[in-house]
């Protein structure tokens, strides 16, 4: 013979309250700032867009020689406070695709203003209609860059680079990446860190360059001897939700060569 023994009403009734507000109820850290304003840099005011072009693979050559004629003059016009900071095709990845890294000195007001004036000019107005007739589809996201990653500088030489494009909740971001990045400086092959405010959001951009793919593969393994590379890797690879890697070469215009 079995005893159930029942809890008294009263009791249950605390305990089912008690569940059913775990399920709407979530304790939380409290925050004095947004989470873009921990991860970026406090000493700049820079924005950054990066731009994928798909383009027609019967224009690519006529695409980056009106690309690179275009940013030229954007590039050194002091009457726009933006930069082109590097500019690629796809080698490995999706194909025939053109990516453009862009930097506003300024943040967003830098932005708008530089919308604005392109608006005006007449040039520009012309590229674009040109350009038009070269794409298949083109996408954009405005980008601020982690506080804990170097700033891109332009490179000489023949390089390779590699984009890295990872998924991952905001508040996991900062504690996996600032690990690792120490573990990848030893041959200079870290470009730039950035992530999304505008377009898809929690995405990281990581962008490495590299004398060649066995140079890649190489410095990538070194990394794996180095004590605590391990544990880095054990504890940041749940994090992620995805990831994509596209190898590039840089245009002839790039300031990243």
């Amino acid at each position: 013979m079995f005893v159930v023994l029942l809890p008294s009403r009263g009791l249950a009734d605390k305990n089912e309250k008690g569940w059913f507000r775990s399920l709407f109820v979530h304790k939380v850290d409290p925050r004095t700032d947004a989470h873009s304003n921990l991860l970026s840099k406090k000493e700049t005011s820079n924005l950054y867009k990066i731009q994928f072009h798909n383009v027609k693979p019967e224009c690519l050559e006529a695409y980056n020689n009106l690309s690179a004629e275009v940013q030229g003059h954007l590039h050194h016009d002091k009457d726009y406070p933006c930069e082109v900071i590097g500019s690629w095709n796809t080698w490995y990845g999706e194909q025939d695709q053109a990516v453009h890294l862009w930097r506003y000195t300024g943040g967003y007001p830098a932005l708008t203003e530089c919308l604005n004036k392109l608006k005006q000019n007449k040039a520009y107005l012309e590229f674009r209609k040109q350009r038009s007739t070269m794409l298949i589809s083109r996408r954009n996201q405005l980008l601020l860059e982690f506080s804990f990653w170097n700033d891109p500088l332009p490179r000489a030489g023949s390089n390779i680079y590699e984009l890295r494009v990872s998924v991952i909740p905001f508040n996991h971001i900062k504690s996996g990446r600032a690990r690792g990045i120490r573990y990848r400086q030893e041959n200079q092959e870290a470009v730039g860190g950035f992530f999304t405010q505008i377009g898809d959001l929690y995405i990281v951009h990581h962008l490495w360059a590299y004398k060649d793919l066995q140079s890649r593969d190489e410095t990538r393994n070194s990394a794996w001897q180095k004590p605590g590379w391990d544990s880095t890797v054990y504890y940041t690879v749940p994090l992620i939700r995805s990831m994509e890697s596209r190898i590039m070469i840089p245009t002839k215009n790039s300031p990243l060569q």
